[in-house]
């Protein structure tokens, strides 16, 4: 997990504008006060490609996406057999979840992305209607509390898009952030900041880009995993211990770990991750 934590004294601060005044201001620079948007999407400063320029912000470098850390959010990398990884951004109650995929060189994806989330929460029971947002034609949706349950209640949830040089970037706002534009503030302003790095390897359309650990967070796992692996030896070592049990091969190691999806396995329809 990474991310700024604020201080007990921080904590009533709002942090809504100032994230998007630090991204915009910095975008504006970098791109000369002028950007560039793509067909139906509204003018923003970003997401960026990581071949043009981009305002230099901190960011964690999770290998296709670069995405900022701002005070107050925290970001953890999930891998799913199901749905393959996915970057998860909590702050306070709510969340943005990102996912990068591949996309045709002339032609965009969000059109029918869209149209394909739609028909899967309507199967399930659920309910969508387009509207415009500060990224162009987004989703607003409201799903079942339990997954394919509609009598369990229904909670909000809100998709965008951005269509970029062979890759299209989807992200998913849940809790709070999915129905308050003031909660939703700080994560849109980390959505503006990614960094997409699509890389020249020919993929294709709608495979996941891949998603890794930073170098330090990969080798701080490893070892905690080689440290319980050592503690739970020197206890099965132990004299007299009649307690002690052989290790189990099958038990879950630490909870970040690289899961891949098999070679040219999509996820199905861009199932969204769960977002409850």
């Amino acid at each position: 997990m990474f991310g700024r934590r604020r201080s007990a004294g921080d904590r009533d601060r709002d942090l809504g504008s100032q994230a998007v005044d630090e991204i915009t201001e910095a975008g504006e620079t970098a791109a000369g006060g002028e950007v560039q948007a793509s067909p139906g999407q509204a003018e923003e400063v970003g997401p960026w490609d990581a071949t043009e320029p981009h305002p230099e912000l901190p960011r964690v470098d999770l290998g296709s996406l670069q995405v900022p850390v701002l005070e107050g959010t925290d970001i953890q990398l999930v891998f799913a057999e199901q749905h393959g990884a996915w970057v998860t951004v909590r702050h306070q109650l709510s969340e943005l979840q990102l996912q990068a995929f591949a996309a045709p060189k002339r032609s965009w994806l969000w059109d029918e992305v869209r149209a394909e989330i739609v028909a899967e929460i309507s199967g399930a029971g659920g309910q969508a209607e387009e509207r415009e947002g500060p990224f162009g034609t987004e989703l607003v949706a409201r799903v079942p509390a339990e997954p394919g349950q509609p009598a369990s209640g229904m909670r909000p949830i809100r998709f965008v898009g951005v269509d970029g040089p062979r890759w299209f970037l989807r992200g998913l706002f849940a809790g709070a952030a999915a129905a308050d534009p003031a909660a939703a503030a700080p994560l849109e302003a980390v959505f503006r900041g990614v960094v997409v790095v699509r890389g020249e390897q020919p993929m294709p359309p709608r495979d996941l880009l891949e998603l890794r650990l930073p170098a330090e967070a990969a080798a701080a796992l490893e070892e905690q995993a080689r440290a319980q692996q050592e503690q739970q030896q020197a206890q099965q070592e132990q004299p007299g211990n009649r307690f002690a049990t052989a290790p189990n091969p099958f038990e879950r190691g630490p909870e970040m770990t690289e899961t891949r999806l098999p070679r040219g396995q999509r996820p199905p329809g861009f199932d969204p991750p769960d977002a409850g």
